[in-house]
């Protein structure tokens, strides 16, 4: 059990690591030679230029103006200064509604500390429950728990107070929820309604089309729209098989480099021919001449690669039944998104097209009928992947403390016993310890959520992020509270009669916040200050650099600034939440600790966002309706824990009143969840008709099939546009069209659209020949 002296040297450890990082961060974001590790998003979009400086060869890589040193922390104050509708115009509406989650925990915890320590801190100090509990039920507690609801004895009036602080905290809460949901709606119609024309906006993607023994897939998806939107298809471009050819395409990328390496090596020494071996890694094997190695693999690969293309475009196995449906106009893509387009509701499944940025090709794939198998097996591993893991870390958590490490390596009792060395294995050990058994969880949530078959980048982000909340909510907290302190407490389970036990949980529980202020400062202090140095991709640009670089593009392509990663950070954002909540009337000492942590996230992220991480993708925020709903969820949690722990304290007369919070709590989600989730999952039909409307006003004569032509090909197999491309003014065509089919029975129905007619692939021959324009 970590006392407040642990507490202390953990903090004392943290912050030290915490300036630290902050420290070196300020001198390395100032020297030239790192300007494109910390300002990398401004190169990308080519508003910024390697510094030059005139004199010396050192003022290329060190900055020599003292006078910039005494500025360094100037960036705290830059990253906040940009508002809002400037930082979505720079970063997109992704980034700009992701720090608002780190704004929404300061608007909520703020006012719930300032109440808590107000009026809750003074009732728990100033009863003695727990020192009387040490003595008489030889309890284990520190003078920490003084603080917390446990210095409080059963059946005491005090309680009334808690009951109080628990309605202000959820009417406060759900307040500040309400009025966030309605602003983030707002921004992402707001967003949507000023937005740049895309490709996403005219396309739908098209899943489980039916087979047809007399029309290919690409047949009959133009058939199949033609007849039910005659109106306002355009185009398609259907989906293919081209997994096989991006890991040839992978594959030749990575010998160029390798080429280019060597190249470069015998550029600086051309005395002697760079060798390597040809066994894995390049480890064992037979030495061969590096160069020559290196080119015959890429005239190999480029041989496979043009077979594998050519392949791909005459083998019609090669062409999934799914295809990208793009129309003339938003409004008729809003329609097809949001609409049911066969009798047979599990046929021709229509959702909106991610944006091109945003597809994750090689689940594009996969047959439809096997994502609902695929998703069964994977919510089974996740099964046994949550509840198996409590196996290790409880195993290694109780290493992580005096009596573990004394049990497993006796000899090192006299030096653990020492003052410093016990507080640092009590107050810091326990929380870097589950940091790094956590390190691994992301990538094996992500490769599950691809393996289900999800689409999109965000799709397959939003489901890794739900699942890595419920492993958290069920190790990190339900794991760390329930199982440690029940095991902290094993001695007195055993030696106290059974009536006694629940009265020992409940007093047990709430002492376990000592672990969880050690883990906030490990991973909400010290982590994310280290964010901020951006160590790895520091290191990797410079060897790059060093090694590899010989051009400009090079260079650019050498930079990695990553991304937010949601399938991470809003996660552990919502432990956050989980924390303060539960614990706001049990342990109001946690909040500081919590609030340091919102504050610096968002100092330090909005910092990353503006000057270093580009974003893979823009969903306008359609992650929020889970933020949302994961706060709702720790709120009516903690609810229940205070139900709990009033029934273990024998406080009958207060608890019945917290049955009414559940239930207020569900109402509200409920209502936020028909007024403002909408927003998130369908788009209006007035708004797609009014920016329809002032597109065409604007540019009357838009060539929009020329703008969709290619864009929904997959990366590897896009080609160059065709020379006769449809000229601009038949971008709109509105007349009635005809349809042209193979089959037999439908020889008279119409014929094809003058919008579709060049590239028609459902023309005869002949057909498709007399036809112009």
């Amino acid at each position: 059990m970590a006392t407040l002296q642990d507490i202390g040297v953990s903090a004392a450890i943290n912050i030290l690591s915490a300036l630290i990082f902050l420290l070196v961060f300020a001198v390395l974001r100032l020297q030239p030679f790192n300007d494109r590790v910390y300002f990398s998003k401004w190169y990308l979009k080519g508003l910024r230029s390697s510094p030059t400086h005139a004199g010396a060869f050192v003022r290329r890589f060190v900055n020599l103006d003292f006078r910039s040193y005494l500025k360094f922390l100037n960036w705290m104050p830059e990253a906040i200064r940009m508002p809002e509708p400037e930082l979505i115009d720079h970063a997109g509406l992704d980034s700009a509604v992701y720090l608002r989650i780190y704004l929404i925990g300061l608007k909520i915890f703020v006012p719930i500390a300032f109440l808590a320590w107000a009026v809750l801190v003074p009732v728990n100090y100033t009863d003695d429950n727990v020192s009387i509990a040490k003595v008489t039920i030889n309890v284990t507690a520190s003078d920490i728990d003084k603080l917390s609801i446990s210095n409080i004895p059963a059946k005491s009036q005090r309680f009334w107070s808690h009951l109080v602080m628990a309605y202000a905290f959820t009417v406060w809460t759900c307040y500040v929820l309400m009025k966030e949901y309605e602003k983030v709606a707002s921004l992402r119609l707001q967003f949507l309604a000023s937005e740049k024309r895309r490709p996403d906006q005219f396309t739908v993607l098209v899943r489980n089309v039916p087979p047809d023994p007399d029309e290919s897939v690409t047949e009959l998806v133009e058939h199949f729209f033609l007849v039910n939107h005659p109106d306002h298809y355009l185009t398609h471009q259907v989906v293919r098989d081209a997994n096989e050819l991006a890991k040839l395409v992978k594959k030749k990328k990575k010998a160029q480099n390798w080429l280019d390496f060597y190249q470069l090596k015998y550029s600086r020494n051309s005395t002697v021919r760079p060798l390597m071996k040809t066994g894995f890694l390049g480890l064992w094997g037979k030495k061969v001449d590096a160069i020559e190695f290196q080119t015959a693999e890429i005239e190999k690969l480029s041989i496979e690669i043009a077979s594998e293309r050519k392949r791909i475009s005459n083998d019609p196995k090669s062409i999934m039944p799914a295809a990208f449906v793009s129309f003339k106009s938003r409004w008729g893509a809003a329609v097809c998104a949001q609409t049911q387009q066969s009798r047979n509701p599990t046929l021709w499944l229509t959702e909106w097209a991610p944006e091109p940025r945003d597809v994750y090709w090689e689940n594009l794939a996969i047959p439809y009928v096997s994502l609902t198998v695929r998703k069964l097996i994977m919510g089974v591993a996740f099964f046994f992947l949550t509840f198996f893991f409590m196996i290790p870390i409880s195993f290694v958590q109780s290493l992580a403390s005096i009596e573990g490490i004394e049990k497993l390596l006796p000899a090192l009792k006299p030096i653990i016993e020492g003052d410093f060395v016990k507080s640092f294995v009590q107050g810091f050990l326990p929380g870097i310890v589950l940091k790094i058994f956590l390190i691994f969880l992301p990538t094996i949530l992500m490769i599950m959520a691809k393996f289900e078959g999800f689409t999109s980048l965000s799709s397959l982000e939003r489901r890794a992020a739900a699942r890595y909340y419920i492993f958290n909510f069920v190790n990190v907290f339900l794991g760390s509270v329930i199982a440690g302190a029940a095991f902290e407490q094993l001695s007195s389970f055993i030696k106290q009669s059974a009536d006694q036990i629940p009265k020992t949980i409940g007093v047990a529980i709430p002492m376990k916040a000592t672990f969880f202020i050690t883990y906030i400062m490990v991973d909400g202090w010290a982590g994310i200050a280290g964010e901020i140095l951006m160590l790895k991709p520091l290191v990797m640009f410079h060897l790059k650099n060093f090694f590899l670089v010989k051009t400009e593009k090079d260079r650019e392509e050498a930079m990695n600034p990553g991304s937010l990663g949601f399938n991470t950070g809003e996660p552990r954002i919502q432990l956050y939440f989980l924390l303060g909540l539960v614990y706001a009337t049990v342990t109001p000492l946690l909040l500081p600790f919590i609030i340091v942590f919102f504050a610096l996230g968002f100092v330090v992220f909005r910092h990353q966002i503006i000057n270093v991480y580009n974003q893979e993708y823009e969903s306008a925020a359609a992650f929020w309706p889970d933020v949302h709903g994961r706060i709702i969820y720790a709120l009516i949690f903690s609810q229940v824990i205070l139900m709990g722990l009033l029934s273990t304290k024998k406080a009958a007369q207060s608890t019945p009143f917290l049955l009414a919070l559940p239930v207020i709590t569900i109402s509200f989600h409920l209502y936020c969840k028909g007024r403002y989730e909408p927003a998130f999952i369908r788009y209006p039909i007035q708004e797609a008709m009014m920016k329809d409307t002032l597109e065409r006003a604007r540019e009357p004569n838009l060539n929009l099939k020329g703008y969709l032509h290619a864009a929904y090909a997959h990366p590897v197999i896009k080609e160059s546009e065709e020379d006769d491309e449809v000229e601009s003014n038949e971008a709109f065509e509105t007349e009635s069209v005809l349809v042209a089919t193979k089959r037999q029975s439908r020889r008279n129905t119409p014929l094809p659209s003058k919008a579709s007619a060049p590239s028609s692939p459902s023309l005869p021959e002949v057909q498709r020949n007399n036809h112009q324009p």
